[in-house]
């Protein structure tokens, strides 16, 4: 699920910056351009971020190794964090829904995330 948030959010930031900063996340919300003038480097780098995230999550779950899932998993965390922090403390202009909006899909990583980097239970079967 982090590579489909991954995937969307960075590469509409990536391939179109311009309609990404006045329209994102889209269905009437507007949560970018609210936070300051445009700036297609930050958004583009932005872009190309969330689309690293998702490349490294897919290749984690292709590998199907826990270390994999640690790993992207404290990549996603390290991102999100802070993300989700600096967002939270600054909801000010927004509507209630953009509020929970904003909120919900900026923990989700954080919530998608954490499990990943959880330490692995034994399952009792020896690996070759």
């Amino acid at each position: 699920m982090t590579a489909v948030i991954g995937l969307y959010v960075g590469l509409w930031a990536a391939a179109a910056p311009r309609s990404f900063y006045d329209t994102f996340p889209g269905l009437g919300s507007v949560w970018v351009a609210v936070d300051g003038p445009y700036n297609e480097h930050l958004v583009r780098d932005v872009g190309t971020l969330y689309v690293g995230l998702a490349a490294a999550s897919v290749v984690a779950a292709a590998s199907h190794r826990a270390d994999g899932g640690r790993v992207i998993g404290v990549a996603w965390l390290v991102f999100s964090i802070p993300h989700l922090t600096y967002h939270l403390a600054h909801l000010d202009g927004f509507t209630v829904r953009d509020v929970v909006g904003q909120v919900v899909a900026l923990s989700a990583t954080v919530v998608l995330a954490a499990p990943l980097v959880a330490p692995v239970r034994p399952t009792g079967r020896k690996t070759p």
